[in-house]
């Protein structure tokens, strides 16, 4: 097959649309992968962190010296490796700095860097960075050819591909990024906790995730808090490198005297911003939708403390912090998503263990690179040294020679059998060091050195050697870590999961009596306490009172539209005052077109009989019927002109019915089938009309109706007791003239 001609310039090649953006987008997506979202797992670091720590080595910010302006760095770090936003640059050398955000600060900052109120660091020009120790060690041995180099952006300098990184900073720090069809969310841990486990892997590189997890327990956030998660589900978040974790808010109950408390809020979880929590929590207490809330204080100095003040005294603070914790952010759940990239920069999911490995395995490398770069640094300088030996028992001729030899280099080599190196040494050597070149001097050094390679020599032959030195090392970094006890001990409690009850309603709401009214057209508002019903309350034009119900706070209503619908509202939740309320349709979904059939207090447990204009009906549990949504739960099913008409208790053994066309049908109600949904069975006949009423009773006591001021019984059913379905026959004489059993 014959090689493709080249491309010319200016020539336009036809291509398909679909080619052109799958090949660019692909490219889009790589870029953002292994350029900007992912960290790898070797040092933990995304390319921007990376070229920021970087730039301020050449910088010289390094722990003992001064600051100097984040202008200054970021301008480096755009100017010279990272072409993007100095905007986004500043963002994240600002995260790297702040205390609650980093579990080991990367960046020293002097000058506003933020808070955790979630307020921003001021502008880059007024605040001032160096490196911390932690950078440092990041940062140790760049120079000791440890990793590679690879060009710069616009190929005028060079960067690191990777960092030595002599400390565990993806699990120390964690870390969190969306690319393009993937993520990564890393929690930070307990660096002294990761030093155990990962000298327990050096030792024993065949340990299971079991006995690591007895080294790492969990993820050890800057904020504290606590962490409530199953056992079992870190074991599996570890072990497939997928899950997450339950953070909690620390807190604690503060006696204030004459029996009453208040709860303070000392730790919040991971990346919660205090003071957007704080508003939440105002909102709710605003809504009534923590009623056993009074108010909310934030006397937070440099120490977090939040202040709940509860309603009474009598509120139980267990219940009232298990409400907040469902309802706001003082209970947060942290993902973990360990996808990196691994030391081939492909990325995929890693878990606990394998993340510790490639870290030993990058240090593993680190080690042998540093020892033959400093293996080839010995060699050179006894080479040197053996020239130098020369240079002092002939001291004389070799400067004779510099003086007189037109090649003064050459012949050097050839009087001295010395090599190039040699020669090249003691020709730069300055006079004033001819002063100091002592023989006891040069062999103590030539034996120092000579010793040193022999060690590196057998260093780099030996892997039980090799796991020594990774060993010490992390010794050696425990040890650093523990001379800062106010970052080295875990701050987030390992607390036991316990599986918290549903809490019911009632416990969240502030008991007390009310009387709800609703209109004719379906306009609500509840009055305090229980109130007689008077005749002279007042309505819209129009309109007119419909239902009275006493009721409780902590109670749910149930309304019935004629569209066979079961809906439910709070009795917490209605508009109260004495106005004329709020439309009922604007709580609810029920349209326009569609009117009320039924309100009334939801009784647990109790069953229900519905009934619609073509007289069908069935039995319905009332624990069913609860809706979730404002759009209700269909129970009754209805079409065309027929619609939901009756719901009423099913008491007593009998029931009746009677059509518009003034027949009454009695029957047992036991021939009334129970359905969670449906049209129901006919329980009663028609020609002409439809269902005008219906009734339940026991037979023994009789039927009953008003009249006016009259009650009339009727207990000979004798005609009128058949069977479900039946047309009945027609109504006793002295029956209300409205086929209705109440005038």
């Amino acid at each position: 097959m014959s090689e493709q001609s080249p491309i010319k310039p200016g020539e336009i090649l036809p291509t398909s649309l679909k080619d052109a953006i799958s090949e660019r987008y692909l490219a889009y997506a790589m870029s953002t992968i292994m350029a900007r979202s992912l960290p790898d797992v070797r040092d933990g670091l995304k390319p921007v962190h990376r070229r920021l720590l970087y730039a301020m080595r050449l910088l010289k910010l390094d722990p003992n010296s001064g600051f100097k302006k984040c202008a200054r760095v970021v301008g480096d770090v755009i100017g010279k490796y990272h072409p993007h936003g100095d905007q986004s640059v500043y963002d994240a050398l600002v995260r790297l700095a702040q205390e609650f955000a980093q579990r080991y600060t990367l960046v020293d900052g002097q000058g506003n860097f933020g808070n955790i109120d979630g307020d921003n660091a001021a502008a880059m020009r007024y605040t001032e960075a160096r490196l911390t120790v932690i950078a440092e060690l990041l940062l140790r041995d760049l120079d000791q050819d440890t990793v590679d180099f690879r060009p710069t952006y616009d190929g005028e300098d060079q960067e690191p591909v990777v960092l030595p990184a002599a400390f565990p900073n993806l699990l120390a720090n964690g870390s969190s990024g969306i690319a393009v069809g993937m993520a990564t969310s890393i929690p930070p841990h307990n660096a002294l906790e990761l030093c155990n486990a990962l000298l327990h892997l050096v030792k024993y590189p065949n340990a299971g995730i079991e006995k690591l997890l007895e080294f790492v327990p969990g993820p050890d956030f800057p904020t504290g808090g606590e962490l409530v998660e199953k056992a079992e589900n870190i074991r599996e978040a570890y072990v497939t490198g997928r899950g997450g974790f339950r953070h909690r808010a620390k807190w604690e109950v503060e006696d204030t005297g004459r029996g009453t408390y208040q709860i303070v809020v000392t730790e919040i979880p991971y990346q919660v911003q205090k003071g957007k929590l704080i508003e939440r929590i105002a909102e709710l207490i605003q809504s009534r939708k923590i009623p056993l809330l009074s108010d909310i204080r934030d006397e937070s100095a440099e120490d977090i403390r939040l202040v709940l003040e509860p309603k009474s005294k009598n509120v139980d603070a267990e219940v009232l912090m298990q409400g907040l914790f469902r309802l706001t952010d003082l209970e947060s759940r942290f993902s973990l998503n360990m996808n990196v990239l691994d030391a081939s920069q492909t990325p995929r999911v890693m878990g606990l263990r394998e993340v510790l490995q490639a870290f030993l395995d990058h240090r593993f490398e680190v080690l042998v690179r540093r020892s033959r770069h400093r293996l080839a640094r010995i060699e050179n300088r006894l080479e040197v040294l053996e020239g130098y030996l020369v240079v002092f028992l002939n001291l004389d001729e070799v400067i004779r020679i510099i003086r007189e030899e037109d090649h003064p280099k050459q012949s050097l080599m050839d009087t001295f059998k010395l090599t190039e190196v040699q020669a090249e040494a003691i020709l730069n050597m300055r006079l004033r060091s001819l002063r100091r070149l002592e023989e006891m001097e040069l062999r103590t050094e030539h034996d120092n050195l000579t010793q040193e390679k022999n060690t590196l020599e057998a260093l780099l032959g030996s892997e039980d050697l090799q796991r020594e030195a990774i060993s010490n090392e992390l010794r050696d970094l425990k040890k650093t870590l523990k001379d800062i006890p106010e970052i080295s001990n875990r701050r987030t409690a390992i607390g036991d999961f316990v599986e918290v009850p549903d809490i019911p309603l009632e416990a969240m709401i502030e008991k007390e009596p009310i009387t709800v009214i609703c209109s004719e057209k379906g306009w609500i508002r509840a009055l305090k306490g229980h109130v007689q019903e008077t005749g002279e309350e007042k309505y819209k034009d129009g309109d007119k009172g419909k239902f009275w119900i006493t009721a409780e706070t902590t109670d749910k209503l149930v309304l019935l539209g004629t569209n066979g619908r079961f809906y439910t509202l709070g009795c917490d939740k209605l508009p109260r005052g004495r106005g004329q309320g709020e439309p009922v349709r604007l709580m609810i979904d029920l349209g326009n077109d569609q009117d009320i059939v039924a309100l009334f207090v939801h009784q647990p447990d109790r069953k229900l009989i519905v009934a619609s204009t073509d007289g069908r009906g069935f039995i319905v549990d009332e624990n069913g019927i609860i809706a979730q949504t404002r759009n209700g739960k269909q129970t009754l099913n209805v079409s065309g002109d027929v619609e939901a008409s009756f719901c009423l208790e099913a008491t007593g053994d009998t029931v009746a019915v009677i059509g518009d066309n003034r027949k009454l049908n009695c029957f047992a109600i036991e021939e009334i089938s129970e359905m969670t949904r449906g049209r129901g069975v006919m329980l009663q006949r028609y020609r002409d009309g439809g269902l005008s009423d219906i009734k339940t009773f026991n037979r023994e006591e009789g039927l009953t109706w008003r009249s006016g001021e009259r009650t009339r019984t009727e207990t000979d059913l004798t005609g009128w007791y058949t069977r479900r379905g039946n047309a009945g026959r027609l109504a006793p004489r002295g029956f209300n003239r409205n086929n209705k059993f109440t005038q």
